[in-house]
């Protein structure tokens, strides 16, 4: 029985400043029926906060406590690993703050590792820097692996198009964090306190969402709102060899099923 929701932002809930059509009453639904729920996000330049924000301007009820970001489960699995760690970062506000927060000490000054993310003033040096203190011998950590990201002019390189020119300089494989690594979505888990097979992903990515619900060993609800659709979904399922175990035409039906399992657990009760 699902109790709990790891749910996608954008091309699930929104497409960059527009709502996807039936997303404030799926969170709405969510809420009335008291099932938790985590707003589960690749994007590591927000802060919790700040996405909070971005959701609630939509007319999206969130908060700040139901965000889970690339950034965010970054930082909490170094410092985990490594309390205190030096760390050097290649990243934007959203992940300084994280890497704070954690309580690890940025330094650009023979780091013990290097967490990176979207850094939209990357530059030569950057990649100079990162290069010398990874063969310098510090752990490298990718928020996200993902290669573009859509902007309000057209798509532009993400933290995944960096990493790979990091990962060509070093030599360096990096530890992924974000979908479809499975370690954001344990984060999430643990979060919510639950097992994993008492948690569904909702998403519209194959390649992300759905591949890092499966990986946790997550129920998977695919919505038809953004990446995936039926023209490429078997192209999708044969890249990343599993199938979402059901796939919604759009949010009204997905809410309409969320109900209807409501409904059915109220009943065993």
């Amino acid at each position: 029985m699902i109790k709990a929701y790891l749910i996608d932002l954008d091309g699930t809930l929104y497409h960059g400043r527009h709502r996807i059509d039936g997303a404030d009453r799926l969170i709405q639904t969510l809420k009335e029926q008291g099932v938790p729920f985590l707003f589960v996000t690749n994007n590591s330049s927000r802060t919790p906060q700040g996405v909070a924000d971005h959701l609630n301007g939509m007319g999206i009820e969130a908060d700040a406590s139901e965000v889970c970001t690339s950034a965010v489960a970054a930082a909490e699995y170094v410092a985990a690993q490594s309390p205190g760690a030096r760390v050097a970062c290649i990243g934007e506000t959203g992940l300084i703050q994280a890497i704070e927060e954690a309580g690890l000490i940025l330094t650009e000054d023979q780091p013990e590792v290097v967490i990176q993310g979207i850094d939209r003033e990357f530059s030569y040096q950057k990649l100079t820097k990162a290069l010398r203190w990874i063969n310098g011998g510090a752990q490298y950590i990718l928020t996200n692996p993902d290669l573009q990201l859509p902007g309000d002019d057209g798509l532009m390189p993400g933290a995944g198009t960096i990493g790979a020119a990091i990962e060509a300089a070093t030599g360096v494989q990096p530890t992924v964090i974000g979908k479809p690594s499975s370690i954001i979505m344990k984060s999430a888990i643990r979060r919510l306190n639950k097992k994993a097979e008492e948690v569904a992903v909702i998403g519209d990515n194959m390649r992300t969402d759905i591949a890092a619900g499966v990986a946790a060993g997550c129920e998977t609800l695919l919505v038809l709102t953004g990446v995936t659709t039926h023209e490429n979904m078997d192209g999708h399922i044969q890249a990343v060899k599993a199938r979402p175990d059901h796939v919604f035409e759009d949010l009204h039906t997905l809410t309409a099923w969320l109900a209807k399992q409501a409904d059915q657990a109220s009943k065993k009760e």
